[in-house]
């Protein structure tokens, strides 16, 4: 059974993503040594998770899967985008500064995206997928779960926010939840012996 690296640091990633891949028959899931930094310089989230699960696999010489996500609020122009998770200090911080640039726009739409990527060991990406969950920004933070801008990010279809909903109900419908709902399938029937075949896959 070969090694698949998770290539990230972020503690509630690595959570989450640990749970949709630890069925996972083909594969024995490994974290990304905390000493392996790759820098994000890609101009999307697709092109991030592309460049961390390459740049992981190509340091270790074996299979890696990461994911990049964030939080656009469409009165921002679409901000914090790609610099999510660089917007503060902490959550509560980031938080904090969002909803202070917010202010009392009546325009509170927002979307969660992330892309998730594998490569092989290699670096060449064998499958990739991306997942949105469309939401609104709440005036002040409801519910203690999740992390990040899960407080403030609701969702009219199941009136809560991340931050209330169960871990299996945030597990179906968030944006990482639909990104590994397509990646799934195709990681299933993918034969980690033979990159060969994994070509097709994308």
């Amino acid at each position: 059974m070969p090694p698949l690296i998770v290539a990230t640091s972020n503690p509630g990633k690595l959570k989450e993503m640990q749970s949709y891949l630890l069925d996972q028959p083909n594969w024995q899931l490994r974290l990304k040594p905390p000493e392996l930094e790759i820098e994000e310089t890609g101009q999307t989230f697709m092109e991030n998770a592309r460049l961390k699960a390459s740049q992981v696999a190509q340091a270790l010489g074996e299979w890696s899967i990461a994911d990049d996500s964030g939080l656009a609020v469409n009165a921002l122009n679409g901000a914090p985008g790609l610099y999510s998770a660089r917007y503060g200090t902490s959550d509560a911080d980031r938080i904090a500064r969002l909803l202070s640039e917010l202010g009392a726009a009546s325009d509170r739409s927002a979307q969660f995206v992330c892309a998730v990527a594998l490569a092989r060991p290699d670096g060449t990406i064998a499958l990739e997928a991306e997942g949105v969950c469309q939401g609104e920004i709440l005036q002040a933070p409801q519910g203690d779960q999740g992390f990040g801008y899960d407080p403030i990010f609701y969702v009219p279809e199941h009136q809560l926010t991340f931050a209330e909903m169960p871990p299996e109900l945030k597990h179906t419908v968030s944006h990482r939840g639909v990104a590994f709902q397509a990646l799934l399938p195709k990681l299933r029937s993918l034969s980690p012996q033979s990159s060969s075949e994994s070509a097709n896959l994308l």
